[in-house]
């Protein structure tokens, strides 16, 4: 059977980032990149006021005290947005306010608080140095900085910024669209009736909101029953996509038709079977010019699988960085026996130590048919094959189930 890593390295080596299309910025959130975003303008354009008070020659106020304020003719008044025409000359201020261009001549904001206003005069009561309370031009950013790199995954705070940059529409890169079809006759939708030895059907819905969650676009083609034929024809509403998800029909049982159906179909099967657990009956392969990811059909051993495999096949298809990063990691709150030869993922939450330590604590049943187990879980517990026993406060690799923009 083959590795976790090594089927990793084949499915990402399969796909490549979407071409790019253009959106505008109200669509860009949860979009990734798929150029460097420039500034157009410098930010701010001038040097500009930062606080609310009186533009000023610091010559003029050093040696300005409570006891003996600097008295200084008031000669204009700019608010934000406006401008003085003139240069600001010795002894005299202009009335500023936050974000107005300074005068001509003044190096410095001397606030409100500190002075005292009596008609055309200003008395400051605190000195203000060469700068005080002054933006400079550029000290946010100046016109063809690089202030957003292409791959990065657009936030609130990033569709704020470029709108600052007055970059009003982005270049990124396309959501992939993601086929996904059910199978097996034992399975229907929710709301649907029932037979008495069927259940309701999870994978489609959780895979679906996975690919959303990941940046992608699902595709619902429906639940093909145990026979060939419909299943071929459901498969060819894949055609398009970027990619094919299947769940269900991969195992070694007679009823397990995708590898059999799909093979006259053109199937090209790149492998079959990893050593994992849950997830071990997974497929990856080709239908002509759709890759096709095989999934389990138990619904904790698809959304697993998801996690490892088709997350970062959508971050490559989203033009994201896929490198390995230093894995996360927990001490355990339980002892764990000794790994058999398959890389196991345990289900576990997270919470805090009396240390601060970040703690996983697997839960106690690991059945692979549990889904609310799932649904309660925070992390994965990493156990690479062969792993021997481990006690409580040993720390483990763990793969987290949310953050950022995914909440698997």
């Amino acid at each position: 059977m083959l590795s976790v890593a090594e089927a990793l390295a084949r499915i990402t080596a399969a796909f490549a980032a979407l071409p790019a299309e253009t959106v505008g910025l109200t669509e860009a959130l949860g979009r990734v990149l798929a150029e460097d975003v420039a500034a157009r303008v410098t930010q701010p354009p001038t040097d500009v006021s930062a606080m609310d008070g009186y533009a000023v020659r610091a010559a003029d106020v050093a040696q300005a005290s409570e006891d003996a304020p600097a008295r200084l003719e008031v000669v204009g008044r700019v608010p934000a947005g406006g401008a003085f025409e003139g240069a600001l000359g010795p002894g005299q201020a202009v009335r500023i306010f936050t974000g107005a261009p300074l005068p001509a001549g003044a190096d410095a904001i001397v606030i409100q608080e500190d002075t005292e206003r009596d008609g055309e005069t200003v008395a400051v009561k605190e000195g203000a140095a060469a700068g005080a309370y002054v933006r400079p031009a550029g000290l946010d950013f100046r016109a063809g900085a690089v202030g957003l790199t292409a791959g990065r995954l657009l936030s609130a705070r990033d569709v704020g910024l470029a709108a600052a940059m007055d970059r009003p529409w982005l270049q990124v890169h396309r959501r992939p669209r993601v086929a996904l079809l059910a199978t097996g006759d034992e399975v229907v939708l929710p709301g649907d009736p029932r037979g008495p030895n069927q259940i309701v059907s999870s994978n489609g819905f959780s895979l679906a909101a996975f690919v959303q969650a990941c940046g992608g676009q699902p595709i619902h083609l429906g639940i093909a029953p145990d026979d060939s034929a419909a299943l071929k024809s459901l498969v060819d509403g894949a055609r398009g996509a970027d990619l094919l998800v299947t769940t269900g029909g991969v195992s070694v049982g007679e009823h397990d038709l995708i590898r059999e159906a799909l093979g006259e179909s053109g199937l090209e099967m790149d492998f079959w079977r990893i050593a994992m657990r849950p997830g071990k009956p997974l497929l990856f392969g080709r239908i002509g010019a759709t890759p096709i990811l095989g999934l389990p059909g138990n619904p904790v051993s698809s959304l697993v699988c998801a996690t490892l495999f088709l997350r970062p096949a959508i971050a490559v298809m989203l033009g994201q960085e896929t490198a390995a990063s230093a894995p996360e990691t927990a001490i355990l709150g339980s002892d764990l026996g000794a790994n058999d030869r398959r890389q196991d993922y345990l289900r576990a939450r997270l919470d805090t130590d009396a240390q601060g330590r970040r703690r996983a604590l697997p839960f106690a049943r690991q059945d692979s048919a549990m889904l609310a187990t799932l649904a309660q879980a925070d992390c994965l517990v990493v156990r690479a094959p062969h792993a021997p026993a481990a006690e409580a406060g040993e720390v483990v690799e763990i793969v987290l189930l949310s953050g950022g923009a995914l909440n698997i």
